[in-house]
């Protein structure tokens, strides 16, 4: 997909970037596979607030991914390929041979009419799901397990896939995006292929309503609250706070490594590379 500016008739429209879907379904969802999804907006069970910011926005249905991919040795073909409310990347919906509809996630370069199958030892075909140890050193995948039948949970958003680096006995090393490097069980299962609309990251927003519409709400500043409001508020003036950045909460907001999961640490072989000064 290609990248859809505006000439500036508004301000707004002077720098809005955003994607253009001519290629995709343009018509309703598949009705038995969408569900009513009501919005949280931030709030808990309780109706508090604990992700401030967060309000409103647009009405969508919530469209079930298959992101098990459990149905195996049975031919499917891709019906169309939809734009997901929920999700940066695009879903396709699949037909199988014996009749049932599922969505997946649309990798790049798939097509309407296109054949694809989830099974042990297939095709290494964009779009089919295998183990990961029926897949070979080097391949792009999207949609990976970290345990054996417990569904896709690595490279699942728009433009994002991660790299089979090596075998380690009964596991696969893989290569994300951040650098780093992690060992799976190769039972667990992968589709091959790069996840749809990479371009999704180059969109300008252009206006605060489009915001708005993504149920995003205006972000205030800490620094310019009263200090019973925030850490950083208070002071004469502009200030900068007097001291590091913080959340509200008080949690260092700049480089403090927040992962305490000993349990997991064993799987890691490289941790993510540090961002560069």
């Amino acid at each position: 997909m290609a990248l859809k500016t505006f000439k500036p008739y508004t301000k707004s429209s002077r720098g809005t970037i955003l994607i253009d879907r001519s290629g995709i379904w343009k018509g309703k969802p598949f009705k038995s596979l969408v569900s009513p999804k009501n919005p949280r907006k931030g709030r808990n069970n309780y109706g508090r607030i604990t992700s401030r910011n967060r309000a409103g926005g647009h009405k969508k249905m919530y469209r079930e991914i298959d992101f098990y991919r459990k149905k195996f040795d049975i031919m499917a073909t891709v019906e169309r390929i939809e734009y997901d409310p929920n999700r940066s990347c695009y879903i396709m919906l699949v037909k199988f041979e014996d009749g049932e509809f599922k969505y997946y996630l649309a990798p790049q370069k798939i097509k309407v009419g296109d054949k694809i199958v989830n099974g042990n030892k297939k095709e290494i075909k964009i779009g089919n799901c295998m183990p990961l140890q029926d897949i070979p050193v080097g391949i792009n995948i999207h949609n990976v397990e970290i345990q054996p039948g417990a569904g896709g949970k690595i490279a699942r958003s728009a433009g994002t896939s991660v790299i089979i680096s090596g075998i380690d006995g009964n596991y696969s090393l893989i290569k994300l995006s951040s650098g780093e490097v992690r060992k799976v069980d190769s039972r667990s299962l992968a589709t091959i292929g790069v996840l749809s609309n990479p371009d999704q990251k180059n969109i300008k927003i252009g206006k605060a309503g489009r915001s708005r519409w993504l149920g995003r709400r205006p972000h205030t500043r800490g620094v310019v609250m009263n200090p019973v409001d925030h850490p950083l508020g208070g002071g004469e003036g502009k200030s900068a706070g007097g001291r590091h950045p913080v959340s509200r909460s008080g949690q260092s907001s700049k480089g403090l490594k927040t992962r305490d999961n000993k349990r997991t640490d064993k799987y890691i072989v490289r941790r993510r590379r540090k961002k560069k000064d």
